[in-house]
């Protein structure tokens, strides 16, 4: 009799320990999925920058540095992006591709500020498409690294909570990192408005 009851604690710890290792799985799986999408919208970002470059340069031929800037500050997000996309998650990659955004989006932001002095940029359709373009996909980057966060958050808290905790740590299930803004706290900022 004591047998069964040994043997019965032993399948309900084993069928307890499945269904946690099988749930951190399918949560480690869901944010993994998440920066796929993020991945998806930073290719689209990548791809559309070369033209906007193109479009700039006829107008601004004395603004090179800011144009070398901006491709230099692209070619280091591509980068980062590839090394995160290697490993969702990882604290050390998603720091360096929020970095590298945050550099990407400072360039952009310089080009787009120094555009304004050249009106015949400013009225060219090619660039009020690709403008148009690059802001409807930094929204789509916007949602998809919100759901890329919720489904770290998700897994952090479920892979923290006991005993699930003892089962990550039995089959190294690491915490993953959140995927910060690359907006700088000055662009965070409400614009001031005096009348």
């Amino acid at each position: 009799m004591t047998g069964l009851i040994i043997l019965g604690i032993i399948i309900a710890c084993i069928v307890a320990i499945a269904v946690i290792y099988n749930s951190l799985v399918t949560r480690k799986n869901r944010f993994k999925n998440a920066f796929a999408q993020i991945d998806v919208q930073l290719k689209r970002r990548y791809d559309l920058i070369p033209n906007l470059v193109e479009v700039v340069k006829k107008y601004m031929q004395h603004e090179r540095e800011t144009l070398e800037a901006v491709i230099a500050a692209r070619n280091s997000a591509v980068s980062a992006s590839n090394r995160a996309s290697e490993n969702p998650g990882d604290p050390g990659a998603m720091q360096n591709l929020s970095a590298s955004e945050g550099m990407l989006s400072g360039a952009l932001g310089r080009l787009f500020a120094l555009s304004e002095n050249y009106p015949d940029l400013k009225a060219n359709q090619n660039m009020a498409q690709l403008q148009e373009e690059l802001s409807s996909t930094e929204n789509r980057i916007a949602f998809a690294r919100q759901a890329f966060n919720d489904a770290v958050m998700a897994y952090n808290i479920s892979r923290e909570k006991f005993p699930a905790n003892l089962v990550a740590g039995m089959f190294n299930f690491t915490p993953a990192e959140l995927l910060e803004s690359t907006e700088s706290a000055e662009e965070r900022k409400a614009p001031k408005v005096t009348f």
